[in-house]
């Protein structure tokens, strides 16, 4: 009986030093690093939040680059802590590795919007409320989100277009500068009074209180056409009084030229028919 209990005090002795003791200190700081690793993750995260939100960048791209970068971290520490009880991690990290790739493949086009996202938050070539034209739409900027963005157009619409249209191609903020100029092409028949309709431009512009003096606006004969002597008629305005002093100024031309006699000729053809003899 003796010696069953030495053998016994022996083996379990054995036991103790040669998986207890190691595995057990191996299993203690793999969880140390694992715990340690995590709250150090969500510091890192919460500090890269904390710094996004100071540059006034997105509510959207902040709380997503914080969930980014603790996943990121996280699957580190993992990595870590498993390197730690003596498990090859090196397929692991493959794996990993290899499911990146598989996902940013089936996600390409999903993660050139999100990139492309990420660049218009954080370059601001147009913010909200500005008038664009941008992905061959023209509107308003009711959104901007990290995949899309969406604009209302004059009549209402709500259009939504991916970011990755908007970045890659051309983009026309009309809301970027305060002043805009109005570009209208005045045609008169030749045989109107030339001086007498570059006056009467000059007054309807000059006139308009909504017209800017400075810059000055331009009134000059700019083409000889087929039929019609034609001005251009450029003057500077508010960006927000663009399309009402737009069709004040046709409307007023129009009227002032029947009241004055000066004709705008409608596009002619002549017809020549030859008669058999």
């Amino acid at each position: 009986m003796d010696m069953n209990l030495n053998e016994l005090t022996v083996n379990s002795q054995m036991l103790i030093e040669t998986y207890l003791l190691p595995w057990g200190s191996k299993i203690l700081l793999a969880l140390l690093i694992f715990i340690v690793g995590r709250m150090v993750a969500r510091l890192i995260a919460r500090g890269v939040g904390k710094a996004l939100t100071s540059a006034h960048l997105d509510p959207i791209l902040v709380n997503f680059a914080g969930a980014v970068v603790n996943t990121a971290l996280l699957v580190l520490v993992i990595i870590f802590a498993l390197s730690q009880l003596g498990l090859d991690t090196t397929s692991l990290v493959a794996l990993v590795g290899a499911a990146g790739l598989a996902v940013g493949l089936a996600l390409k086009d999903s993660l050139s919007h999100f990139a492309a996202g990420v660049m218009l938050i954080v370059f601001r070539p147009f913010k909200l409320g500005d008038y664009v034209e941008v992905g061959g739409v023209a509107g308003s900027v009711d959104k901007i989100s990290i995949f899309s963005t969406r604009l209302k157009t004059p009549d209402n619409k709500v259009v939504t277009v991916p970011n990755g249209n908007i970045f890659g191609n051309t983009m026309t903020n009309y809301s970027e500068e305060s002043t805009r100029r109005i570009d209208l092409v005045v045609s008169i028949s030749y045989g109107s009074d030339l001086l007498k309709a570059k006056h009467l431009l000059d007054d309807i512009v000059g006139s308009h209180d909504k017209v800017l003096k400075d810059p000055a606006y331009r009134i000059a004969v700019s083409e000889l056409a087929d039929s019609s002597v034609n001005f251009i008629v450029r003057p500077w305005v508010n960006a927000a009084d663009y399309w009402d002093v737009h069709f004040e100024l046709l409307e007023t031309i129009k009227l002032r030229f029947d009241a004055e006699g000066i004709e705008i000729p409608l596009p002619q053809m002549a017809l020549h028919i030859n008669k058999p003899e």
